[in-house]
């Protein structure tokens, strides 16, 4: 447990800004072992300090882990399973404009604030705009990352790991830069931005710089290399989201370490072996994440070395962190959003939703903090 010393007063938080293998690594997990799981600590009375209200709720449809949402340009987008793909005001959660794609959806939703992108169960690749499908293209592989919107292309990582390049405007492929095929990938969401005019993607257990013109490689950066001496243990994929501070990306490598690598150079700063299995985010001092367990730790975003970490949240299927102002939220399988302080972990506040499972990380709307929860729920707090 970390050590705790004084609590400061909250001010508002602020904007930060097919399957290779015949098994998955989850149906590995689940036949692994008949063990009891172990039960989280029952939680203490809500601390309470810090004040929020619930600014408004919707409704999309039961979700899944690799439907995450998207706050850009004043509204919301989210998508259900089912294949409704909504863009809500972040403001009044009011629907802008909402589609049922009538398929299920297994990756989105990405956007620049015009156009959306989704990817659908059966692989294909669907365009959006003011609510209307403007073209669908099939793609090679499966996909569980979200599509990457910007400069008038659509960016698709695909689960084989090989990253495609789309002209927005009529889906035609521009490139496609493959990398090595391996026994097993991740069926989760990978790591796919712009950071200036490179564009990073995760690819295995490292991140790579491309040029987002023709896909050319301009650096790569490892994170985590493969050990053990079997597929399982040696899959190191990068998984999302990641942290982005001005060039410096911080990733977590799949049940392996967290490290953060300066895009402009392609150099990594520093890595560190963990064991989480979900993204981090951070702020320009520390980067957060969970260990499988559930410890949550904090490391120095400049030199990797531990800050603080807190046992309270163990065994409570945490999702991946989102550091906004002062307070790091963390939701867990319960349905509970945890905030806790950046300075040291102590609990700020706790807030409730439907009770079903909040597996994407909570974004930030504007100065409204947003979650998706697995039944569907679209809930946002604004800070008192």
């Amino acid at each position: 447990m970390s050590t705790r010393t004084h609590r400061t007063p909250m001010m508002p938080w602020r904007r930060l800004l097919p399957i290779v293998g015949l098994v998955t690594v989850g149906l590995l997990a689940a036949c692994s072992s008949g063990t009891k799981k172990p039960q989280p600590t029952e939680l203490p009375p809500v601390a309470a300090l810090m004040g929020t209200r619930l600014a408004w709720s919707a409704q999309v449809g039961e979700g899944h882990a690799s439907l995450v949402p998207l706050a850009v340009a004043g509204r919301v987008f989210v998508a259900g399973k089912s294949g409704t793909v909504a863009a809500l005001d972040a403001a009044t959660g009011k629907d802008v404009w909402r589609l049922n794609l009538a398929t299920p959806l297994a990756a989105g939703v990405g956007s620049d604030g015009q156009m959306a992108a989704v990817i659908t169960g059966n692989n294909q690749l669907v365009a959006i705009a003011d609510g209307r499908e403007l073209w669908r293209v099939r793609l090679p592989a499966r996909s569980f990352t979200t599509p990457l919107v910007a400069g008038q292309r659509v960016f698709v990582l695909t689960a084989d790991r090989t990253v495609t390049a789309f002209d927005g405007k009529t889906g035609a492929r521009l490139w496609s830069q493959n990398r090595p095929a391996e026994p097993l990938v991740l069926s989760q969401t990978g790591a796919l931005l712009a950071v200036g005019d490179t564009l990073v993607a995760g690819l295995s257990g490292r991140l790579a710089g491309l040029n987002p013109v023709n896909g050319a490689v301009r650096w790569e950066a490892p994170v985590a290399n493969a050990r053990g001496t079997n597929e399982v243990e040696r899959l190191v994929d990068i998984v999302g989201p990641v942290s982005r501070i001005g060039n410096s990306v911080c990733a977590r490598a799949y049940s392996a370490a967290v490290g953060c690598v300066d895009a402009s150079r392609g150099t990594v700063a520093w890595t560190r072996p963990a064991q989480g299995t979900t993204g981090v985010h951070g702020d320009d001092r520390l980067v957060f994440g969970s260990e499988t367990n559930g410890r949550f730790q904090a490391w120095q975003r400049g030199t990797g070395e531990p800050a603080w970490g807190i046992d309270r949240l163990k065994y409570r299927g945490l999702s991946a962190p989102l550091a906004v102002g002062r307070v790091v939220a963390v939701a867990d399988a319960s349905g509970l959003v945890h905030l806790v302080s950046r300075e040291d972990g102590s609990e700020m506040t706790r807030l409730t939703t439907d009770g079903s499972p909040i597996e994407a990380a909570p974004v930030l709307a504007g100065d409204a903090l947003v979650v998706q929860t697995r039944n569907g729920g679209v809930y946002a707090w604004r800070p008192q």
